[in-house]
C-alpha cells in the first residue's frame, strides 16, 4: 500500500457567485501529489497544470494567492486527460492524504462534472493530515495553515506555498512526523459520494467515539424520525444508552442529545444533516464519551434554546395581537369615514 499525498489548486467564477456554474463552483487548475511507501519514503511525484474550460479568467483571490497566470494555464492539459494520467500514476490500493477535507470533495465534484466519477469510488477513507497535526501536536482538532505546521515543526521551506506539488511535499514531511499507529487509528471518511441504501450505511468505532453515516432520506424530518439515526447505543459495551436529554435542534443542520450508560457514563450525541447535490439528505451521527460538566452544558443549552424559542413565540404573539388591533382600528376608521360620507350626502339632499 502507498500513500498518495494530494494537493489541488482551483479557480472560481471571476464575476461573482451569482454567475458561477452551480455544478462546478471551483474548477481545478493544478494537481500536485507525492507517493510515499509504507516506510515513509517518497518514491514518486505527479504535477500537472490544467487548462480551464469553465472559468477562463482568474478570480482576483486566485491571482493573489497562486503563482499561476493565464498564459501558464493556456499551456495546460485538459482535466479529463490529466485525471486519467493521475489515477494511472496512483495505482491500486492507494490511500489518500490531504491537508484539510476540501481537496477530495472538489476532486470528486470536478470528476462528476466531466462524468468521470467512476475513477474514484466513494465514500473515501482517507487521512486528513491537518486534523492529525492538531490532534497529535496540540491535543485538539485545529485548522492550522500548512505554513504554520511547517514552522511549528521547524521544517525547512524550500518552495513557495500554494503550488500544488510544493504543498503536497510539505504535507508529506508533516506526515513523516506522525506515528504510523496514530495515523491508522484516526482516519477520516469523505462522504461526497454518500451511502444511498441501508446496506451501504457506515458504522465505525474510534478511541472515544463512534460514527454512523446514514442512507439517504427525502427530507430532514424523515431523517430525524428514523430509529437508527436517533438510536443511542453505547459503543463500548453494546447496551442501549438511555436518553437523559432527547434530541433537540441547535440549528436546521445540527441536533444534540445526552445519553447515559450505567457502565460507561454519559455520551453526547450529535447528528449533522447533510444535503446532497441532488437535494436529498443523510445524517452523520457521532456518540462521544463526556464528563458530568459537559453533560450539564448540554442540559443548559437545551434550556437556553427552549427559553429563546418561548420568547420568540411570545413576541410573535404580541406582534400578531398588535397587528390585529391595528387592522381592527383601520376597519373602524374606514366604516366611520363611510358613514360620515353617507350622512353628508343625505344632508345635502335635504338642503336642496
Amino acid at each position: 500500500m502507498n500513500y498518495i499525498i494530494l494537493d489541488l489548486e482551483w479557480n472560481q467564477c471571476p464575476y461573482g457567485k451569482e454567475r458561477e456554474n452551480k455544478k462546478l463552483p471551483f474548477e481545478i487548475i493544478e494537481i500536485g501529489a507525492v507517493k510515499m511507501d509504507e516506510n515513509g519514503e517518497i518514491i514518486s511525484s505527479f504535477q500537472q497544470i490544467i487548462k480551464p474550460a469553465v472559468y477562463r479568467r482568474l478570480h482576483f483571490r486566485t491571482k493573489e494567492i497562486l503563482d499561476i497566470d493565464v498564459a501558464m494555464l493556456e499551456k495546460g492539459m485538459s482535466f479529463g486527460k490529466a485525471a486519467k494520467q493521475f489515477f494511472r500514476w496512483c495505482g491500486p490500493e492507494a490511500k489518500f492524504c490531504t491537508w484539510g477535507s476540501s481537496d477530495l470533495v472538489e476532486l470528486q465534484r470536478n470528476l462528476k462534472y466531466y462524468r468521470m466519477i467512476n475513477f474514484l469510488k466513494g465514500p473515501i477513507f482517507y487521512y486528513d493530515i491537518q486534523k492529525l497535526f492538531g490532534l497529535y501536536f496540540e491535543g485538539e482538532k485545529t485548522a492550522r495553515s500548512l505554513e504554520y505546521a511547517i514552522d511549528f515543526l521547524n521544517l525547512g521551506k524550500e518552495g513557495k506555498f500554494h503550488r500544488a506539488l510544493n504543498d503536497a511535499y510539505y504535507t508529506a514531511e508533516i506526515l513523516k512526523k506522525l506515528p504510523e499507529t496514530f495515523v491508522q487509528e484516526h482516519y477520516s471518511i469523505d462522504c461526497y459520494q454518500n451511502p444511498k441504501a441501508k446496506g451501504e450505511e457506515i458504522y465505525r468505532v474510534f478511541e472515544n467515539y463512534s460514527k454512523y453515516i446514514s442512507r439517504e432520506f427525502y427530507s430532514k424530518e424523515e431523517a430525524m424520525e428514523d430509529r437508527e439515526v436517533t438510536k443511542t447505543k453505547c459503543f463500548l459495551c453494546g447496551q442501549t444508552a438511555r436518553k437523559k436529554v432527547r434530541w433537540f435542534s441547535l440549528n436546521p443542520k445540527s441536533h444534540l442529545c445526552l445519553a447515559y450508560c450505567p457502565e460507561h457514563g454519559y455520551f453526547k450525541g450529535k447528528a449533522r444533516i447533510k444535503k446532497t447535490d441532488e437535494g436529498r439528505y443523510y445524517v452523520v451521527k457521532t456518540l462521544k464519551c463526556i464528563d458530568e460538566q459537559e453533560a450539564d452544558f448540554i442540559r443548559q443549552k437545551k434550556e437556553e434554546l427552549r427559553k429563546k424559542r418561548q420568547m420568540k413565540r411570545h413576541n410573535e404573539k404580541i406582534r400578531g395581537s398588535k397587528s390585529s388591533l391595528e387592522q381592527s382600528n383601520e376597519e373602524n376608521r374606514s366604516r366611520s369615514s363611510a358613514l360620515r360620507k353617507r350622512e353628508g350626502k343625505k344632508k345635502r339632499r335635504k338642503e336642496r
